[in-house]
């Protein structure tokens, strides 16, 4: 007849070797590591499970509690500052920290059957009451103030005011966006109508930022038509504005600087 052993349920490796270590009252710091990796073993050898998932995961910790008994027996290894280590060591901070985790989940675990005790009576304060507003003696309110009292409340207002002002940045200066230049204008359409020869009007002026370069730019396509250099054309009233650059390259290098000097 064959004696079947009901063994105690863990959630994983640490849960059990937490149990061992606490069973035999032994100091987590400083695990008698060949002992508990025997009862360890002892546990695993008579677990009946079927999932290859928690029996891979105590396994696993069956080879790592023995790695850590060979380490044991071995002359301790010496890190680059000359001082011992432990191969305890990696598994004791994790044991810690599963442990932290254990004693937080017990405390939210104590907390949420501590909150199932209790109940919560909606409100049932009448809407008239709920919206009702104490009246405001306006008498009552001013008892007491003063012109002198008016003057240094205006007074501290304004030293607040004061106060927020920084020392530093206030004393920047504003910087000022250079207005636009006709004859600069000039210049740059120049430039544009030399690369492209022949484009719309619509096309130019969406290269402008904003309402006064579009001035600036309309003003300096009428100069250039006048001197002969932009040509217009416009097939029907609603078709678009066609410039096209006409005798660019032989604009003479005093010609340009006159336009370029030029303030309109």
């Amino acid at each position: 007849m064959s004696l079947s052993v009901k063994l105690e349920v863990f959630e994983g490796p640490l849960d059990l070797l937490l149990h061992l270590i606490e069973k035999n009252k032994v100091d987590i710091y400083d695990i008698p590591i060949a002992g508990i990796t025997d009862q360890y073993l002892d546990y695993v050898s008579r677990m009946e499970t079927q999932d290859l998932d928690v029996v891979s995961d105590f396994l696993v910790m069956a080879a790592t509690l023995l790695d850590i008994k060979s380490k044991m027996l071995l002359p301790p290894e010496v890190n680059e500052e000359g001082e011992e280590q432990d191969p305890r060591e990696e598994l004791v901070a994790r044991l810690i920290e599963y442990k932290m985790y254990q004693y937080v989940s017990g405390e939210l675990k104590d907390r949420q059957v501590d909150a199932q005790k209790a109940l919560y009576k909606p409100p049932t304060i009448p809407a008239e009451v709920a919206e009702y507003e104490e009246p405001v003696d306006v008498k009552e309110l001013l008892d007491g103030l003063t012109l002198r009292r008016l003057n240094q409340i205006f007074q501290s207002v304004l030293q607040r005011q004061t106060d927020k002002i920084d020392p530093v940045r206030s004393t920047f200066g504003t910087i000022k966006k250079e207005p636009f230049r006709v004859s600069v204008k000039i210049g740059s359409i120049l430039t544009f109508a030399g690369k492209e020869k022949r484009f719309s009007f619509r096309q130019l002026l969406e290269r402008q930022s904003d309402k006064v370069e579009i001035i600036v730019t309309f003003l300096a396509v009428l100069e250039l038509m006048k001197m002969g250099h932009l040509k217009v054309s416009q097939e029907n009233p609603d078709s678009e504005i066609e410039l096209e650059a006409v005798a660019i390259e032989e604009i003479s290098a005093e010609e340009l600087e006159k336009i370029l000097e030029n303030e309109f």
